[in-house]
């Protein structure tokens, strides 16, 4: 018997249909991949399993008898869980507080008892080997450990399913694997593990089943053991992709970029390294190596920093953003939502962003030149967005992202920083924005990218330098760049 059967799932908004037929099934001790594009159905299809949205038809059976969920309290005390992609947390209590907020337990005469929740907290975490203490503040934990948290969270409501969703978004590879052997402690409890993420790597290195959805609907199910890369990518997008990674530039003997002796007090030191007209350099480390903080010292957003950086052979000043983007730098941020967008606004006013200046110049928007420079951009990257005046906010992961690359690549730039250009996107968004990354540097950009996907950096990156500590470990060049060697010099 399944702990989890669903069949003929349906649920429409204002009439539009986001789900028409879902189907799924999750044996025990098993972990079940969810796939699919942005916009296929997945959080639909979660939230009414979740009790969040009632279902328009369809059956959902829960150890063989049939439910409905009107609340997630509801599908909580059914046993079933999930941990979100952006975790909510309260920093500033325990571990054990986080644990059993609302449900802490209590004294002979009312108060809480710390010393008993403390306890069942800590033998909660031991059994499941993780390596954290109860009495932490959740504000000292990494963003991996607090996934741990609410893993741990999640088995004291005694959830024999659990739903997660991209939980190494925001994590490196070393924590990513820590996440992996917890699941597989899961898994030998008889849990069941509803895994979503947009990393196949991931699903191929954990999954034991399937499940595809695309535009709403149910595509094909089956064992992991069954398909290979092209074929899951295939049902996700709809079409054959061919090859994943664009590569259609080629550096030229030009430097278009070259940093000399970057250095952060306790954040970097002593970073040295050129890239090319036309090359895409790559940047990979684990989480705290020093990878962002590059960019930070290259945008201006580090005001500590020193060293010198040149810009088609000159030296040049950099001491604010205003200064990075004047001397036509640009900058890609690893999350879109906090730092890409201004998510209240809408696609024509983010695409507008960064130019303000040349468009305001005298304090009033010049209508007419932001709507055309919108209309270009969105042609030019295929956004898909119903008109240019919709909330951002409203549109899927990939076409967001690609309102960011729009934003900057108005302004022309001349030197391309990209952090995570592709997390939390689809197969099918990816390969459009490698698309736009290989365009760019074939023209004669300058193209610098970090990614925590191993993959990523070593089918997009001409050479790659690997962080380690705040220094850089060496750089590679793409002939001798494989996992092995990543890995080898990142830890």
């Amino acid at each position: 018997m399944s702990l989890l059967k669903v069949e003929g799932l349906r649920k429409s908004f204002g009439g539009v249909h986001a789900l028409k037929n879902g189907q799924f099934e999750l044996a025990a001790g098993s972990v079940h991949a969810l796939c699919g594009g942005n916009g296929a159905g997945k959080s639909t299809f979660l939230s009414i399993l979740m009790g969040i949205h009632r279902r328009d038809g369809g059956k959902i059976w829960r150890n063989g008898e049939l439910v409905e969920f009107s609340s997630p309290a509801e599908a909580l005390a059914s046993g079933i869980a999930i941990i979100e992609q952006e975790l909510s947390p309260i920093p500033f209590m325990t571990v054990a507080e986080n644990i059993y907020l609302g449900r802490e337990p209590l004294k002979r005469f009312g108060g809480i008892d710390f010393r008993a929740m403390n306890s069942a907290a800590q033998k909660l975490l031991d059994d499941l080997e993780f390596d954290i203490r109860a009495d932490q503040q959740m504000a000292s934990l990494s963003v991996a450990k607090m996934q741990l948290v609410e893993i741990a969270k999640a088995l004291s409501h005694d959830a024999e399913v659990i739903f997660m969703d991209e939980p190494t978004s925001a994590i490196g590879e070393r924590e990513a694997q820590h996440l992996f052997a917890a699941i597989e402690t899961l898994k030998a409890l008889g849990r069941g593990i509803v895994y979503v993420s947009h990393r196949l790597s991931e699903i191929f290195q954990i999954a034991d089943a399937y499940t595809v959805f695309r535009d709403g609907a149910y595509v094909s199910s089956g064992n992991l053991a069954d398909v290979d890369r092209p074929a899951l990518i295939g049902m996700i997008v709809g079409r054959e992709l061919g090859e994943e990674y664009i590569k259609t530039n080629e550096p030229t003997a030009e430097i278009g970029l070259e940093v000399q002796q970057l250095q952060s007090p306790a954040k970097i030191a002593d970073i040295s390294f050129q890239v090319r007209k036309g090359e895409i350099f790559g940047i990979y480390g684990l989480m705290g190596s020093g990878r962002t903080e590059i960019f930070d010292s290259l945008f201006g957003l580090d005001p500590h920093s020193t060293g010198r950086i040149l810009l088609d052979g000159t030296a040049v000043k950099i001491g604010q953003p205003s200064d990075a983007m004047a001397e036509g730098i640009a900058l890609v941020t690893e999350d879109r939502k906090k730092t890409g967008l201004n998510l209240t606004d809408s696609v024509r006013g983010n695409i507008g962003l960064a130019s303000l200046p040349e468009m305001s110049p005298s304090f009033v928007m010049r209508r007419r030149e932001e709507a055309a420079a919108a209309k270009a951009m969105i042609e030019r990257f295929h956004i898909k967005a119903a008109r240019d005046t919709m909330a951002v906010s409203g549109l899927s992961g990939g076409n967001q992202q690609k309102v960011v690359l729009g934003k900057w690549f108005l302004r022309n730039p001349r030197v391309l920083l990209l952090d995570e250009p592709t997390r939390g996107v689809d197969v099918g968004a990816k390969r459009e924005i490698y698309r736009i990354i290989c365009d760019y540097a074939a023209a004669g950009g300058t193209v610098v990218m970090i990614s925590s996907e191993i993959d990523e950096v070593l089918g997009m990156s001409d050479r790659v330098m690997v962080m380690r500590g705040g220094r850089s470990a060496g750089i590679l060049e793409r002939t001798e760049a494989n996992a092995q060697s990543l890995v080898h010099l990142s830890t």
